[in-house]
């Protein structure tokens, strides 16, 4: 799985030059809007702590410490077998853009490898070198432009999962919404019907019953204790933690393949949820969006908090909030009462 995660190294033998270029990469990369983590191998002693300090003598004592000041906070934390370094790698995935790594060199990930002056090729049996470069070159431009590309093609390899939130009250509409029926399917049928062709799985989420023909079609539950559609869209990603998630309500008659083409298209790295702020009622719509993996830690937090609205991560700068094409902007139109209903629509039915 680390093959399909925004994991970059740069390798190379001691005094190559590996903290001198990741120090010129950080600062550009931020600039672009990217969190950036890097991993550093040591195989010396890690000095972090002044002996002698509180928090020295508490790890020394046996404990993990976690030290938070004005400006920084780490966790220092004692090895574990449990916790290899693929564990950490793709635990820091989740909250980051990117994760570079200044050495491992016998892991297998994409690299580039720097040549001292007295080297003219890298090892044989290292894995993974996608560019050498020597010692008189713009590496940082040369890095740069590979990252433009393959940060790019990583970011895609995310799987793209559905989710259609069910259940909920209905009661203006006077039945339950997804099993309204019109042209012969229910709307829950419908909405399954489209994410499927832009989807690779496909899940209902929510309390309420499910018609004969969708008996296949994952079922998960709401989370406890999380009240609205937070609970849902929380359900949906603590089920598959590293999927790109289009999360939908069952009560838009009007969604289409290309709203969610459009979605689709505004992923990209730095961004981790798109949530649509509509024109007409100058508000987002967290229930016909798209949520990235690295969202799930901010709803998390949000409710935590007791705040059950998806939309408050709007605040976050990795957030972001396009209004959709005018020719779409339909698809988000969500229906409460009967009188809503285009006139041209057939009666409603109850399944």
């Amino acid at each position: 799985m680390l093959d399909e995660l925004p994991i970059f190294g740069i390798c190379g033998h001691s005094g190559s030059g590996k903290t001198t270029l990741i120090e010129k990469l950080i600062p550009i990369l931020s600039e672009r809007g990217l969190k950036v983590a890097v991993v550093k191998h040591d195989a010396h002693s890690i000095v972090l702590d002044r002996p002698g300090k509180d928090s020295d003598r508490f790890f020394r004592s046996g404990a993990d410490v976690f030290l938070q000041g004005l400006h920084e906070e780490f966790f220092r934390i004692h090895p574990s077998d449990e916790r290899g370094v693929s564990y950490v790698l793709k635990k820091l995935t989740r909250e980051y853009d990117l994760v570079l790594i200044e050495g491992r060199k016998n892991i297998s990930f994409t690299k580039v490898w720097l040549l001292k002056d007295s080297e003219s090729d890298p090892p044989s049996d290292i894995n993974g070198i996608i560019s050498t470069l020597p010692p008189v070159t713009d590496r940082a431009g040369k890095v740069m432009s590979i990252l433009d590309n393959w940060l790019d093609e990583q970011w895609m390899k995310t799987p793209v999962y559905g989710c259609v939130l069910i259940g909920g009250r209905s009661t203006r509409m006077g039945m339950p919404k997804h099993l309204i029926i019109e042209n012969g399917k229910t709307w829950l049928e419908k909405t399954i019907e489209l994410l499927k062709r832009v989807a690779q799985k496909v899940v209902i989420v929510g309390d309420g019953a499910i018609p004969e023909g969708l008996t296949g079609i994952t079922y998960l539950p709401d989370v406890p204790d999380i009240q609205g559609p937070m609970s849902g869209i929380l359900s949906s990603m603590r089920w598959a933690p590293y999927a790109s998630w289009l999360v939908t309500a069952c009560d838009l008659p009007d969604l289409s393949t290309e709203a969610l083409k459009w979605l689709l298209s505004t992923r990209r790295p730095g961004v981790w949820a798109t949530i649509p702020m509509l024109k007409e009622c100058r508000g987002f719509e967290p229930l016909l969006a798209h949520y990235d993996f690295r969202s799930h830690s901010l709803l998390e937090n949000l409710a935590e908090l007791g705040d059950f609205r998806p939309a408050k991560i709007s605040d976050n700068q990795n957030i972001i909030n396009p209004i959709p094409p005018e020719h779409l902007s339909t698809a988000w139109r969500n229906v409460n009462i009967k009188a809503e209903l285009k006139s041209q629509r057939k009666p409603l039915k109850k399944l």
